[in-house]
Formats: structure tokens, C-alpha cells, sequence
């Protein structure tokens, strides 16, 4: 949609009548209601979870023709009631977004610019580093002659964008490695 000057100023005025009713005592509650329900109408209403944080907010995922339209807090949810902290309320842009990367991008050692690869190539790739850099690195025994089994020259760095069950399996994956330095970004 192209902006316009006329456009805008359309936009500023009506903006304005709007304020100027809402402060006059008209009841704009059904204008904002009506507003609401054509973004989501005939769309399925589908019960979910948030899936960044231990709290797990309860979501209201609107659904039409296969396609995500509007998610929104649960009101009806004892622990949040509707309400969502910015990465819940984010939760629509983070799936819509063009600017989501669906596809694997490989920048080589050296390199200037990014290189889209198939997944296949990029998790055989990930998997190879990952074994050559414990073969070379792991630790077998401490100082002592006590068995320890450490890889100290991988870091795991979780995510907020990956579920408690996700995150639980990553974890139990890198204590299977020998992993000992790890966090986690979602405490904030």
C-alpha cells in the first residue's frame, strides 16, 4: 500500500475525530470490538501454548484456511488472563514475518556473503564438527585419574524461541556429548 500524503493526513483526521468523540463520552467499546472481530472472523479459534518460558501462557491461535491470522492471550487462563509478555505478544510476527529465514545459510570460512544450503548438507555439517571437535578435545580423565568424560571446547547457548520439552532434549543431548558449559538466553 502507497503512502500518500493525502492518505496521511486522512489517517491524522480521523485519528483525531476518534480521540475527540472518545473524550466527548461516546463509548467507542463497540467501534474496537467490531474493529477486532473482522481480523479473525471465520477464522478457527485453536487453543496453544507459548512456548518461551516455563510459565506457558495459554494462546488463542486464529486459523483460516491453514494459514495463522491473529493469535492473542487467553482471558479465560487462570495464570495469564489474556495478557502476554513481549515475546508472547510477539508470537504472530515471529511465524508470519517475511523476513523469517526457512532456509539454511552458510557463510564459508573467509568468505563475504552467505550461500543458501539444503538442510540435509547443513545437518551432516553441523553433526561432523561436532564429532571432530569432541574426538580432538574430549577429556577422559582429571588430573586425579577420575574418569570425567568433558568436552570443554563446545558451548551451548539455548534459546527462548525453543519449548521447555526442546530445551530439555538439547540439554540431555549436550550432557550425552560430555557438554559442560552451557546457558540458556530465556531468563530475562
Amino acid at each position: 500500500m502507497k503512502s500518500t500524503r493525502r492518505s496521511f493526513l486522512k489517517g491524522v483526521s480521523a485519528g483525531i475525530v476518534c480521540l475527540t468523540l472518545g473524550q466527548l463520552g461516546f463509548d467507542l467499546g463497540d467501534a474496537h470490538a467490531y474493529a477486532g472481530k473482522l481480523k479473525i472472523e471465520g477464522a478457527k479459534e485453536v487453543i496453544s501454548v507459548c512456548p518461551f518460558c516455563s510459565v506457558c501462557c495459554q494462546i488463542i491461535a486464529y486459523v483460516r484456511d491453514g494459514r495463522l491470522v491473529a493469535t492473542e492471550g487467553d482471558p479465560d487462563f487462570p495464570v495469564n488472563e489474556g495478557a502476554l509478555c513481549a515475546k508472547g505478544a510477539a508470537l504472530f510476527t515471529m511465524y508470519t514475518s517475511r523476513h523469517r529465514l526457512e532456509k539454511p545459510l552458510y557463510r564459508a570460512p573467509f568468505s563475504n556473503h552467505w550461500v543458501e544450503k539444503d538442510w540435509e548438507w547443513t545437518l551432516n555439517e553441523i553433526a561432523r564438527r561436532v564429532k571432530d571437535a569432541r574426538d580432538q578435545d574430549m577429556i577422559l580423565k582429571n588430573a586425579k585419574g577420575q574418569t570425567v568424560n568433558r568436552l570443554e571446547s563446545i558451548f551451548a547457548m539455548g534459546t527462548s524461541h525453543a519449548s521447555n520439552e526442546e530445551c530439555a532434549v538439547i540439554h540431555q543431548a549436550m550432557r550425552g556429548l560430555g557438554v559442560v558449559h552451557m546457558d540458556h538466553q530465556a531468563r530475562v
